[in-house]
């Protein structure tokens, strides 16, 4: 028997992982000298987060270590179950590394137990909603090789689209030159990103101007959305609820029969993206491609 885990780096809302039966590995983050672990939104002060970011305070994050992913998966391993680790983007973090020392030290002590992991190649709810149907699937009694089959599908159609407000956040995370972060800053253009077929961040197209941004995202889903009926569309805010809610709107005003949950960003991708980001995460037909010229 296997049980399915997943990371708070996909950002499922607490409510509904417990819903969905999922537990998960807290990621950590630091920032004005305190160290934290994300929760899913059930005790984090997303306000003094944001607040202390606003003030100068640089969040940063940091990988897991072998001794902790050993600390987390050994329970399970004692209890003789097996895990299916459904992950975010192995692309975006070194913690993965320390994953697989630990997987094999556990392998030493635990050699019939076996953790498999899928890579999503994605981060926030585009992680997120790849966990949230894996598992449902779970719930109805699908077997692992079943739910990584589904995956292998479903990955490539998870849409993730998001502006930031601020490039000097991707510039210090290492994700954009400095030279692109002060010229964009400079020109007041938006870069439109997503994660690519390999999990990294790719730059889609440049928009000149926040709102126009804006109304890119809200276009977007109303172009590319499927299966309305069937998948969530997440709309994500880093401490801009009403641009947040602005782009709900247009879409709602355009598909009004999708499901549209609106969501802020949690700490550890806020340190990464920075405040004044805003996103959009639905089901496509495949994965988003470079806007036309």
């Amino acid at each position: 028997m296997s049980v399915l885990i997943c990371d708070s780096n996909g950002e499922l809302w607490y409510t509904r992982a417990k819903e969905l039966g999922l537990d998960y590995i807290s990621m950590p983050y630091f920032v004005d000298g305190q160290e934290y672990y994300y929760d899913l939104g059930e005790h984090t002060d997303f306000r003094k987060f944001y607040d202390l970011v606003a003030a100068g305070n640089i969040p940063t994050t940091q990988a897991l270590n072998p001794e902790d992913y050993k600390r987390i998966l050994t329970p399970y391993f004692e209890k003789g179950e097996d895990v299916l680790y459904v992950s975010f983007s192995h692309k975006l973090s070194g913690t993965f590394q320390f994953l697989d020392l630990a997987l094999r030290e556990l392998k030493e002590t635990y050699p019939d137990r076996k953790c498999t992991v899928f890579d999503t190649n994605s981060i926030s709810l585009g992680a997120g909603i790849q966990m949230e149907e894996a598992a449902k699937l779970k719930q109805k009694g699908a077997s692992d090789e079943e739910i990584l089959a589904f995956l292998q599908a479903f990955t490539e159609r998870v849409c993730v689209y998001f502006v930031v407000d601020d490039l000097m956040h991707l510039k210090r995370g290492g994700r954009c030159s400095a030279l692109a972060a002060f010229a964009g800053t400079a020109l007041q253009l938006k870069p439109l990103l997503s994660t690519g077929a390999d999990g990294g961040l790719t730059v889609l197209g440049k928009i000149m101007g926040r709102k126009k941004a804006l109304r890119t995202l809200a276009d977007k889903v109303i172009a590319e959305l499927e299966d309305e009926d069937k998948y969530t569309v997440y709309v994500l805010d880093a401490d801009c609820k009403e641009e947040g809610d602005r782009v709900r709107d247009m879409i709602l005003e355009k598909r009004p029969n999708a499901n549209v949950v609106r969501q802020i960003v949690g700490p550890v991708i806020g340190s990464h993206c920075g405040p004044g980001t805003v996103g959009v995460i639905f089901v496509g037909a495949h994965r988003p491609v470079p806007l036309a010229k």
